[in-house]
């Protein structure tokens, strides 16, 4: 399978930086991979365009995956890659929009991403700019106040224009419960899907789908660490390496 190749290169690339979120990067993979490669207008040559479309990963440290789908992509090489979170590589824990071909938000601090996404998206109409933007939250950031006040902007202003994909991987769910998110969603004026974030079927459909006027949010129930049994939903696996041995299992599991 072409995700699990992309899957190996994370884990090599993990391994040898000895740094990283693999969960957090296997929770959203299939989630990118459909963005770039069956939805976006965005190319390595279409960058600076004002009418591309626009993805912020609001999550960012997730950043492994968002590093190794530009890479796939041909944003950046695969010496970039492979130099992740070195000294003077362009590639941090969390990206950097000054540095990354092909990254539209530097990101950190959780809970900005859907702020920045909907001042572009508004931007955007008021411009009569015909684009996209995409916007990638964990529910983990869900937590954030700044969250909730943006997704009341989103609505007000009717941004049809916008997706905001809600990576439900259900780690939050040892802090703080959202269920029923959908209907909270539903409540503050978007049109609301949930699938299956790992069906590149279901991620397609919903990603195309259109609302008159309305934001379309789009819950997608994922597992942590997908496709590591040993790392799938299991919490030691937030900010952990695979050792040599480990290493050798994991590629062995994704061939």
């Amino acid at each position: 399978m072409e995700i699990n190749r992309i899957k190996r290169k994370i884990l090599q690339v993990a391994h040898t930086a000895g740094e990283g979120h693999l969960g957090s990067s296997f929770s959203i993979l299939d989630i990118l991979y459909v963005l770039y490669n069956k939805v976006m207008n965005i190319t390595p040559e279409n960058i600076g365009s004002d009418d591309r479309d626009y993805m912020i990963l609001s999550k960012g440290h997730a950043s492994l995956a968002h590093s190794a789908i530009l890479e796939d992509q041909g944003f950046i090489d695969n010496k970039q890659l492979y130099s992740y979170c070195s000294h003077e590589s362009i590639l941090g824990g969390h990206l950097s929009r000054c540095k990354v071909p092909g990254v539209e938000a530097s990101t950190g601090s959780l809970g900005h991403g859907i702020s920045m996404a909907i001042g572009i998206a508004l931007a955007s109409k008021i411009k009569n700019i015909e684009n996209k933007v995409f916007v990638i939250v964990g529910d983990g950031e869900i937590n954030e106040g700044t969250f909730w006040e943006a997704m009341l902007l989103g609505a007000h202003h009717n941004l049809d224009n916008l997706w905001c994909v809600v990576d439900y991987n259900r780690s939050n769910d040892r802090a703080l419960k959202l269920d029923p998110l959908d209907e909270k969603l539903k409540g503050m004026g978007w049109d609301v899907a949930s699938i299956n974030g790992h069906s590149h079927k279901e991620i397609f459909d919903a990603l195309c789908k259109d609302s008159m006027q309305k934001p379309k949010a789009i819950i997608a129930n994922t597992i942590k660490g997908y496709g590591i049994k040993e790392m799938e939903n299991n919490p030691a696996w937030h900010h952990r390496m695979p050792n040599a041995e480990e290493l050798a299992s994991m590629l062995e599991e994704l061939s």
